[in-house]
């Protein structure tokens, strides 16, 4: 088992109770294989958590631009808590060699290890609070998300791919993208979608998801990606 103590530190934080900052990247995975363990997974502290980070964004966000209308709050604070946001603060903490994982969910890679990581961010949220109040966690979510917040709107990623994509097609092309399904794969419980997004007839580039919806924002991301747009 790691030593959670070097993550203490790398966090700046000093646990009261160090089992909670355990429990926080313990996912349910690693209970199941470890029958033996006796400390609980980490989906309670990462409710608590979700709770207390929408409401320390949402207050920094209401503070910090007066004049923003409801709806352009909303977008700027699920820019700052999206599970690709999340996961990229946990990253650079360090918390994925940290993490308490089944053989199997330590093998993933890609969107299943990044929402491990915004979950397991949150259940910290979580438990920081526990241990030291709201106060604390909230200086905690200030340090590592808050000064995000400038690039969410320099790049406009508050706005969804397709939203962003469509947007600038437009100004640098003239034209609308367009969605095609190229495949549908498997089962009706576990499709699996590819779909590509077109300017004029020229394949801009593909995207993978387990609904049409999520396939054609893969699809539009990578088109930002590709295009560095």
């Amino acid at each position: 088992m790691p030593d959670f103590s070097n993550l203490e530190k790398h966090l700046g934080l000093s646990f009261n109770n160090l089992d909670l900052l355990i429990e926080a990247l313990t996912h349910r995975s690693y209970l199941n294989e470890h029958r033996e363990y006796a400390g609980a997974h980490n989906e309670r502290l990462e409710f608590l958590g979700d709770a207390v980070l929408e409401l320390a964004v949402t207050d920094f966000l209401f503070r910090k631009f007066p004049a923003k209308t409801e709806g352009e709050l909303t977008a700027y604070r699920a820019a700052l808590v999206n599970t690709v946001s999340l996961a990229e603060s946990s990253q650079m903490l360090g918390v994925n060699d940290f993490l308490l994982l089944s053989k199997g969910e330590s093998k993933d890679t890609g969107r299943a290890r990044e929402v491990i990581l915004a979950d397991a961010f949150e259940a910290i949220i979580g438990a920081i609070y526990l241990d030291a109040g709201y106060t604390a966690a909230e200086a905690f979510i200030a340090k590592h998300l808050y000064q995000k917040i400038d690039e969410v709107i320099a790049k406009k990623s508050y706005q969804d791919a397709k939203s962003r994509f469509q947007e600038v097609a437009q100004e640098k092309r003239g034209m609308t993208p367009a969605y095609e399904t190229l495949s549908e794969v498997g089962p009706d419980h576990d499709k699996r979608f590819t779909v590509g997004v077109f300017i004029g007839r020229d394949e801009i580039a593909r995207g993978e998801g387990q609904s049409k919806q999520e396939a054609e924002q893969a699809a539009a991301q990578n088109a930002l990606d590709k295009m560095g747009w």
